[in-house]
């Protein structure tokens, strides 16, 4: 059986996708599909050992775009490109991501 290599750092961004496969919701429609490309290369630049994964409906919208990082647990809304570059930041930096996270 192969061995599996589990990243440090797990981002799950919503991208809205429904039952049908179709992704319609807010997260899609605020940006989370260009959020993805962005984190994903903000990790190769930063050289962190994370992955990226888009998700289907997270059922936040209010606070959308949303993104979950496991296996920290860790819930962030209103994600921006700016709020991506302070949340890597303070990973990278061991500090506190509270802030920048949702209840």
């Amino acid at each position: 059986m192969p061995i599996i290599v589990k990243p440090e750092y797990h981002f799950f961004i919503c991208n809205s996708y429904r039952v049908g496969g179709d992704a319609k919701g807010v997260c899609n429609k605020k940006g989370a599909t260009d959020l993805l490309m962005y984190l994903e290369g903000e990790i190769l630049d930063r050289g962190m050992d994370g992955a990226v994964s888009s998700t289907g409906c997270l059922k936040v919208c209010t606070q959308g775009p949303v993104m979950v990082l496991y296996p920290q647990a860790k819930w962030f809304g209103e994600v921006t490109e700016e709020k991506l570059d302070a949340i890597l930041d303070a990973i990278e930096d061991g500090e506190d991501t509270s802030e920048l996270e949702i209840e």
